[in-house]
């Protein structure tokens, strides 16, 4: 029998792959830090494109029935992650430290983006990532009431403003400096600058997803922030509905022309199950984002099922991801989480070298 050793166990990984990015680990410079010991335990690292990796658990086990096909008496396995950058790395240029933005849109409003938006960041930051997130609904910020923030930022030492925090997850809005109740009734410029600000003087840090919560529709505020940062990608949200189609078809239409990349479409609100006999009612209507996906060339997400615990604990503060007792909306916006860091390392691995280890 072959004895195992530091060599031997990288041959042995060789032959495990990275389900999202189709090469192996080894190839992808995602192993470290092995040791063997005289009792033929084995122990090493694997860093991870993302803490959000959704087949984490497909990876590790692989890993383990190789290594102990190969005569591993133990194998442990250490989980680090480095999030890679997916847009070009142009984006330091207004938010350094920022390795990816992600805009979530929508056609129009009352689709739930916002929802969308804070349950995505909250979801992220639950799976180990650093996550910032921006309300840049400049007119209708929802995310500071969503998320149950209060309070004013203050400024940091180099004069910067230092967003406020919770769950994990740094946040800005226009909300937290006026008066409870006040309309903001501004113009585009004025719109376009404030957000312009949010992301140039803002204390952000090392984040490795920036996640935008945009204002419905094709206004200033999606053309100032295509033009201020290289994004990674944006996620659309819709509702089965035909008018929520028509308007999100086009969102789609505004970030191609703006050469955004648009990852896939989640569709909110696909039906109502009821939590007394079970059955489902499709108030919206049945399938269109799916519809709207197939017929676009777009990865469709998933949908989002109404659910009562989803606006009680947004009216309070409490995202569906946060909440102990989640329902299934949760679970979809979990997934959705994962999916959508899954695409970003698809991106960022297709951008870089690849790394060999000899």
């Amino acid at each position: 029998m072959n004895e195992l050793n530091e060599a031997r166990v990288l041959d042995q990984l060789r032959t495990v792959q990275e389900p999202e990015l189709g090469r192996d680990i080894v190839t992808l410079n995602m192993v470290r830090d092995i040791s063997v010991s005289d009792d033929g335990a084995v122990a090493f690292t694997i860093e991870l494109t993302t803490p959000a990796c959704p087949l984490k658990d497909e990876i590790e086990r692989n890993a383990r029935e190789v290594l102990r096909a190969a005569g591993a008496r133990e194998v442990s396995v250490t989980w680090t992650s480095n999030v890679r950058r997916a847009a070009p790395a142009q984006a330091q240029q207004l938010v350094p430290g920022v390795r990816n933005v992600v805009a979530v849109a929508s056609g129009k409003g009352g689709v739930g983006k916002s929802t969308v938006a804070a349950n995505l960041a909250v979801a992220l930051s639950q799976d180990g990532a650093r996550v910032g997130l921006l309300d840049a609904d400049i007119t209708g910020p929802n995310i500071p009431l969503m998320l149950g923030v209060e309070g004013q930022p203050v400024a940091s030492p180099n004069n910067k403003i230092m967003p406020l925090e919770r769950y994990g997850v740094k946040v800005i809005s226009i909300q937290f400096f006026v008066p409870e109740g006040q309309p903001i009734v501004w113009r585009g410029p004025l719109v376009g600058g404030a957000i312009q600000q949010f992301l140039r003087d803002v204390e952000w840090g090392e984040l490795d997803y920036l996640v935008i919560d945009l204002p419905p529709g094709t206004s200033d505020a999606q053309l100032t922030l295509a033009q201020a940062v290289p994004l990674s990608g944006a996620v659309l949200v819709t509702t089965p509905q035909e008018v929520s189609l028509l308007d999100v078809t086009k969102a789609l239409a505004m970030f191609e022309r703006l050469s955004v990349p648009v990852m896939g479409i989640v569709e909110n609100m696909t039906a109502f199950v009821c939590p007394h006999c079970g059955e489902a009612t499709e108030i919206f209507g049945r399938g269109g984002g799916e519809r709207f996906a197939r017929e676009h060339d777009l990865e469709y997400f998933g949908g989002i099922p109404l659910d009562i615990r989803v606006r009680q604990g947004g009216d309070v503060g409490v995202p569906a991801v946060a909440q102990r007792d989640a329902g299934p909306a949760a679970d979809a916006m979990r997934t959705l989480a994962r999916t959508v860091a899954a695409r970003m390392s698809v991106r960022a691995a297709r951008s870089a070298p690849v790394l060999s280890v000899s």
